[in-house]
C-alpha cells in the first residue's frame, strides 16, 4: 500500500486493520503509518450521509447555521437527490462559474482515486466550475520561476540530484534549512525515504552544511552545520548583504553574468545603492537580519571559492512578497556562476519533499483524464476567502485583471481548508455566504462541521488503485485491505451515481468501474515505460507483486546543465533564452510590490515593524512531525506528542522566563485576529524573539467566545494574515505573523476538535 508518507504491508485480523509495517527496504520509515489503524474505525469516523438539520428542513436559508448545527443521516438515495438537484439548480440559476470546485490532492497517493482529479472531471465534463490555480506549498515560485527561469525547474522534482551533490558540493548554503520532517512525505507518495542517507553521504564526501533559519532543528544535528539564526522573513536582506559583498570584493563572476543573464546592470545599481542611496552591504543586512556583518561576509567569502548549492524552502516564499528571495536566490547563484555544474547552482525545496532531488525518468506516468474546463473563472489558490466575502470585485494575478466570481455551491474533496487556508476566523466568516455547501469526507473534522451536505468516502486502505512513486518509479497494487467503514463509498462511486442523475454518468466512468480504471492507467502505465526501454510485468504478476521498482537512470545532469553548455543552441523560455535578473515583462505590470528586479521590502508583519510592541513574538506555522498536514491529527502518533491534549508550541527560554512560562503550562497566543491554545515546550532550537507551532491541529472555535472565537486545540491559522504575496501571485503569507503569548489563568476549556456533532436520530 502507497501512502505519501511511505509505502507498507497491511496486517489485517477478522476484517480490521491492525497494524502496518513498512516496506522492508525502507531504511528510514516515517512514524505516521502507525496513526492509521486506529484511526480508521474511531468515533470521528463518518459512517452514513448526513445533512445539516437545518439545511434539510430550510435549505439554503439556513446558511447562518452552517458550523453551528446538529446533522440528521439520510440514504444514500436522498443525499444523491439532493445533491444532485442542488447542483442542477445552481447550474441552472446562477450559472456554471458559481460552483466552487476545492480539493487539494493530498487525499489520495493512488493515480485513480486522486481526489483533485475527480472532483475536476466531474465538474469539467458536467459544464465547467470556479476552478483555484497554484498551490498553497509554492505558489509564489510557480507565477515567479516562468518568468525568470522560463520554466518551474528547480521547484519540483527537477533538481541538480543527490548523485551530484555528494562529491562535488562541498558548501551546502540552506535558507530555511533541510527539515528531515518534510522529506517524510511526497505528493503522490514515497517508496523508500532516502534523503537522511543522501544527506550523511554529502556529509562524508565533505559536504559542509550552513542551517540559515530561526529554529536549529530545521538541520540534523548529525550534519554538524553552522547555524545561522536569522530573524524571520528576512532572508532577501542576507542575500543581499552576500551579493554586495561579491561585488565590493571582486567576487563575482562577470563572465557568467554576461553570457547567461540578462539585466544585472539594472539590478546592480539598487544592490549598490545608487539608486536609493542605500547600499545593501553587509552592515545593512546585519541591521535587518540579526547576524553579525562580518558573519555575512565571511559567508559570502566561502561560498565564491567553494562548490556551493544555494538552497531556499518552500516555507520561505509563504511570506509576504515571498517571490523575493526566490528571485535573489537565483540572482547571487548567478553571481557565483556555477549554474549547471555538478554540486552547484542553486534549487527550492530540498528536503521538503522526500523525492526533490531524485532523478526521474525522462516521461509522465499516466493518471485520470480531467478533462479542459469551459468555465474561465478562477482565483489564485489562498484568495478563497476573498473571493466568498467579495464576489464582482476585482483582483490582480500575474499581469491581469480579474474579477472573484459570485459562488453559489461550494463542493469540496481530498482537502482542508480550515487547515490550510489563512485567518481561519475570516475564513469561517466567509464560509457561510454560499447557499450549499457539499463536501466528502471520512472524519468529522471542521469541514465536515461547516458542511451541508456530508458524504463519507473511503481511505485509500478500502478500496483498490495504483500508486507511483513518481521520482522514484516506484509502481505499487494498492490492493484494498479492509471494508469500507459503515455505509462509506470512494469519491469515483458517489460522482459517477451524481453524474448518472445529472445525465452525464456514461461521459465520466467512460463505462470502466474502479478495477477498470485501474488496468487501464496500469497498460498506459506499460506503454510509456516500454517507449522508453523500460519493461514492466503483465498486470496480473504486477497485482500478484505487489510493487515493483524499474532501475534508476543511467546519466545524471545538473538543473540547467543543458542550457550552460550550449546557451544559443538550448536557450531557456524567457523572452530573453537568459535568465532574468531584471524582467521587462514583470516591470511591465507596475506592481510596487513586485518591480522587474530582487528588492528587499518590509513585510507587513517581522521583528522589524513597530507591530512588535503589541505583539513581539515572530510565530512560524511550520509542517508537524507527527502528520502529514492535518491528515491524521486524530491518530495515535500526532495525539501523543500532544501538551493537555493542545498542540505544542515550542519557545525560548530567555522569552518564556520574561512571561511566568514554564514547560507543560497551556499559554493563550493571541493577536488582533485571533487566539489560540497550546502547551509549553521550552527550548534553545528556537530563536530569541520566535515561537513554533505547527501547521495541521484540527480546528476547534469555543462556541462560547465570541465572532472571533478562541481555538481550544492550537491551530494556527486563527492567528496568519491572509493576504497574497503580491500582485503577481497572491501567494499565502502564512510565515509574516506577530504573536504575544500569555500563560492561560482560569478553567481550560475541553477539546472539541475529536468529538463529533451531535447527531439527530434518522427520519422515517
Amino acid at each position: 500500500m502507497l501512502t505519501h508518507w511511505g509505502a507498507y504491508r497491511a496486517q489485517t485480523v477478522g476484517g480490521r486493520l491492525l497494524a502496518l509495517d513498512p516496506l522492508e527496504t525502507d531504511r528510514d520509515p516515517s512514524p505516521i503509518g502507525a496513526s492509521i489503524p486506529g484511526a480508521l474505525t474511531d468515533g470521528m469516523r463518518i459512517t452514513q450521509p448526513m445533512v445539516r438539520t437545518s439545511y434539510l428542513d430550510h435549505g439554503p436559508a439556513s446558511r447562518e447555521k452552517r458550523g453551528r448545527d446538529t446533522f440528521t443521516p439520510v440514504s444514500w438515495d436522498i443525499a444523491i437527490k439532493l445533491v444532485s438537484d442542488e447542483i442542477a439548480r445552481v447550474r441552472r440559476d446562477h450559472g456554471h462559474a458559481s460552483v466552487f470546485g476545492g480539493s487539494y490532492g493530498w487525499a489520495s497517493a493512488g493515480r485513480f482515486h486522486h481526489a483533485l482529479s475527480q472532483i475536476h472531471r466531474f465538474l469539467r465534463l458536467g459544464g465547467g466550475y470556479t476552478d483555484q490555480v497554484n498551490t498553497h506549498s509554492y505558489a509564489a515560485a510557480e507565477v515567479l520561476l516562468p518568468h525568470v527561469l522560463g520554466s518551474r525547474d528547480s521547484l519540483d522534482g527537477n533538481h541538480t540530484p543527490w548523485e551530484l551533490i555528494i562529491g562535488h558540493t562541498e558548501l551546502f548554503v540552506a535558507f530555511g534549512g533541510l527539515p528531515l520532517k518534510n522529506a517524510q512525505v511526497s505528493a503522490g507518495g514515497v517508496g523508500h525515504h532516502n534523503v537522511r542517507d543522501r544527506l550523511m553521504a554529502a556529509r562524508a564526501a565533505g559536504t559542509d552544511f550552513v542551517n540559515i533559519s530561526p529554529i536549529a532543528a530545521d538541520m540534523d544535528p548529525a550534519l554538524q552545520a553552522e547555524w545561522l539564526a536569522v530573524r524571520p522573513n528576512t532572508d532577501t536582506a542576507l542575500m543581499m548583504g552576500l551579493a554586495h559583498t561579491l561585488v565590493a570584493e571582486g567576487l563575482h563572476d562577470r563572465a557568467f553574468l554576461d553570457r547567461y543573464t540578462t539585466g544585472f546592470d539594472r539590478f546592480l545599481p539598487y544592490l549598490m545603492g545608487e539608486t536609493d542611496g542605500q547600499p545593501k552591504n553587509a552592515d545593512w543586512a546585519a541591521a535587518i537580519t540579526g547576524l553579525p556583518p562580518e558573519t555575512i561576509r565571511t559567508l559570502a567569502r566561502r561560498m565564491a571559492k567553494s562548490r556551493t548549492m544555494i538552497a531556499v524552502a518552500w516555507a520561505l516564499q509563504r511570506a509576504d512578497h515571498g517571490e523575493q528571495p526566490l528571485w535573489m536566490a537565483i540572482t547571487l547563484a548567478c553571481m557565483l556562476g556555477q549554474i549547471g555544474l555538478p554540486g552547484g547552482g542553486f534549487g527550492f525545496g530540498y528536503g521538503g519533499s522526500n523525492r526533490i532531488g531524485t532523478s526521474p525518468h525522462g516521461f509522465s506516468w499516466p493518471a485520470l483524464p480531467q478533462g479542459e474546463n469551459p468555465i474561465d473563472s478562477f482565483i489564485p489558490v489562498a484568495r478563497v476567502a476573498d473571493m466568498l466575502l467579495n464576489p464582482g470585485a476585482p483582483f490582480d494575478y500575474d499581469g491581469k485583471e480579474y474579477t472573484y466570481p459570485d459562488i453559489r455551491l461550494i463542493y469540496w474533496l481530498g482537502g482542508n481548508p480550515f487547515h490550510h487556508q489563512q485567518d481561519v476566523n475570516k475564513l469561517m466568516q466567509a464560509w457561510r455566504r454560499p447557499e450549499t455547501v457539499i463536501v466528502h469526507e471520512p472524519w468529522w473534522n471542521a469541514l465536515a462541521k461547516n458542511a451541508d451536505i456530508v458524504l463519507p468516502c473511503t481511505t485509500s486502505f478500502e478500496r483498490n488503485d495504483l500508486g507511483i512513486a513518481r521520482g522514484e518509479a516506484h509502481l505499487f497494487a494498492m490492493r484494498q485491505a479492509v471494508e469500507p467503514v459503515g455505509e462509506a463509498r470512494s469519491d469515483y462511486t458517489i460522482l459517477a451515481d451524481i453524474a448518472g442523475r445529472l445525465g452525464y454518468g456514461q461521459t465520466f466512468t467512460d463505462g470502466l468501474d474502479e478495477m477498470g480504471w485501474v488496468r487501464h492507467l496500469y497498460a498506459l502505465s506499460r506503454q510509456r515505460a516500454a517507449a522508453n526501454d523500460l519493461s514492466l510485468p503483465d498486470f496480473e504478476t504486477f497485482w500478484e507483486m505487489g510493487h515493483v521498482r524499474l532501475p534508476p537512470p543511467t546519466e545524471y545532469r545538473s538543473l540547467f546543465q543543458s542550457f550552460r553548455e550550449d546557451p544559443l543552441g538550448q536557450p531557456l523560455a524567457t523572452p530573453s533564452g537568459r535568465i532574468e535578473i531584471y524582467s521587462e515583462r514583470i516591470a511591465s505590470f507596475a506592481y510596487a510590490d513586485c518591480p522587474g528586479h530582487p528588492v528587499w521590502l518590509e513585510p507587513a508583519e517581522w521583528l522589524g515593524s513597530p507591530e512588535t510592541a503589541r505583539f513581539p513574538l515572530h510565530l512560524i506555522s511550520n509542517q508537524p512531525t507527527t502528520r502529514l498536514h492535518s491528515q491524521y491529527d486524530n491518530g495515535a502518533v500526532s495525539r501523543a506528542s500532544k501538551i493537555s491534549c493542545r498542540e505544542p508550541v515550542s519557545i525560548h527560554p530567555v522569552d518564556a522566563a520574561a512571561r511566568g512560562i514554564v514547560a507543560g503550562d497551556v499559554v493563550r497566543l493571541f493577536n488582533d485576529r485571533g487566539a489560540c491554545l497550546a502547551g509549553v515546550i521550552i527550548t534553545e532550537t528556537v530563536s530569541p524573539g520566535v515561537v513554533q507551532l505547527s501547521t495541521g491541529a484540527w480546528s476547534d472555535p469555543d462556541p462560547a467566545t465570541d465572532d472571533r472565537p478562541l481555538d481550544r486545540h492550537g491551530n494556527p491559522n486563527v492567528l496568519t494574515l491572509d493576504i497574497g504575496t503580491s500582485r503577481l501571485a497572491q501567494g499565502p503569507i502564512a510565515h509574516s505573523t506577530l504573536v504575544e503569548i500569555e500563560r492561560f489563568a482560569g478553567e481550560l476549556p475541553p477539546v472539541g476538535a475529536f468529538t463529533p456533532p451531535v447527531i439527530e436520530a434518522p427520519r422515517p
